[in-house]
């Protein structure tokens, strides 16, 4: 694969000029490739559809997340507008100080390198991270999935052609416009040119980049989510936040996907709220406990309370207590988003201090863990790891830091 070769070589060599570039330059390209966008929003749309028309076998939930409109095309160019608002990180100075010899110490905050990004069905994930990329300083290199090659690369060209137009050098963007497995493992073999791999997408793909990287990997692990309804809950609350957090987008990694209700309040709270989802057409796979509460349920077997199902199926299991919620979460959740509802503050403080995610919610939702939920702008993903970034990535998680030292001539004794 001397293509991909060639294409992480101009990026490693440009990366050390775009680490440099000014905000001032960055911030104009984001806004003209902003603008790109919107004015081309029928070419990507045109292409969408040919990726729509090839999607074979894939679940309502996966079409919805390869499925783009004017609506969704234009949150992308929101999403960039987004990313101008924020304060560019590269440059800042983390922290400051001087040793008794002299020596002035400066810790700053500079690009990682050169990322490359491999991800799968989300078009707006390609418009994302190059926006986030340029932004904090990093040349890109980004590897979509066969079912949205079209989308993606329309992408890419409408939003490459902008930034060099705006004086972004040529490589700083990248797309590596191949389907085939060769490229991806020829692309993780690239140690010396590129300096991190995100991939984005389900357990398989995740799995193999970690097993084929020679490059460090933050992986964006699948999000099994869960809900906890407490004794102590608004079962109103409860009912809106479980619903929204199953069936609002169900195919994506921050939706819920086990409900978890205490004992005290289930008889009163899971005949209804399982009501309400069996109308909007959710599979419940339900605990014995469940099961007895409301009949007709699909038991649920031991891999579902591990199952990502990314569709409109559900597992409900009626806990003993608090504590048995946060051990059920921590044994079987992938540390990605998990909420409590409860009234109690104490038990509301204890679930966030011990639940071990990236992302933990007294009394909202999980579909808020998110980029442009949390202020950054967009996102490159949603971490499940600990080193060196948890939970969305964005702008600062895109950076790694130096030591400036300065001196007046000391030498060591």
């Amino acid at each position: 694969m001397e293509k991909v070769i060639e294409i992480a070589r101009k990026a490693k060599r440009v990366s050390y000029a775009l680490a440099v570039i000014s905000s001032k330059v960055k911030n104009k390209a984001l806004l003209v490739m902003a603008k790109a966008l919107e004015v081309q929003a029928g070419k990507i749309l045109a292409e969408n559809k040919k990726d729509l028309a090839a999607a074979k076998g894939l679940s309502p939930a996966l079409v919805d997340r390869l499925t783009l409109n004017k609506e969704r095309v234009c949150s992308m160019a929101l999403s960039l507008r987004a990313i101008v608002s924020l304060k560019d990180p590269v440059g800042q100075i983390i922290n400051s100080w001087e040793r008794p010899n002299g020596l002035r110490i400066q810790k700053v905050r500079v690009p990682i390198g050169v990322t490359a990004i491999i991800y799968e069905s989300r078009p707006n994930v390609t418009s994302d991270c190059i926006g986030l990329c340029l932004k904090s300083g990093n040349a890109c290199i980004l590897k979509g999935g066969k079912e949205a090659i079209n989308t993606n690369r329309a992408i890419y060209q409408i939003l490459e052609k902008a930034a060099l137009k705006s004086g972004i050098p040529s490589a700083a963007i990248n797309f590596i416009d191949s389907t085939q497995r060769e490229a991806t493992l020829s692309l993780l073999s690239l140690s010396d040119y590129i300096d991190l791999v995100i991939p984005r997408g389900g357990e398989g793909l995740i799995r193999f980049v970690q097993d084929n990287s020679r490059i460090p990997v933050i992986k964006h692990y699948k999000g099994v989510c869960h809900v906890y309804v407490d004794k102590y809950a608004d079962l109103k609350m409860a009912s809106e936040i479980a619903f929204n957090a199953k069936v609002q987008r169900p195919g994506v990694c921050n939706a819920m996907e086990t409900l978890l209700a205490h004992k005290d309040i289930a008889d009163k709270f899971l005949p209804e709220m399982i009501r309400r989802f069996c109308e909007a057409d959710v599979e419940i796979r339900g605990c014995p406990k469940t099961c007895k509460i409301v009949k007709g349920l699909k038991k649920a077997k031991e891999a579902d309370w591990h199952t990502e199902y990314l569709d409109l199926i559900l597992s409900v299991k009626v806990v003993e207590n608090l504590d048995a919620a946060i051990e059920h979460i921590n044994h079987y959740g992938s540390r990605h988003s998990d909420s409590i509802v409860t009234g109690n503050k104490a038990n509301a403080l204890k679930f966030l201090n011990m639940v071990d995610s990236a992302c933990v919610y007294a009394n909202a939702s999980t579909r808020f863990s998110d980029g442009y939920e949390f202020g950054f702008g967009a996102e490159i993903g949603i971490s499940t790891d600990k080193l060196h970034a948890r939970g969305p990535m964005a702008l600062e998680e895109l950076t790694t830091y130096k030591y400036k030292v300065f001196g007046n001539g000391q030498v060591r004794k």
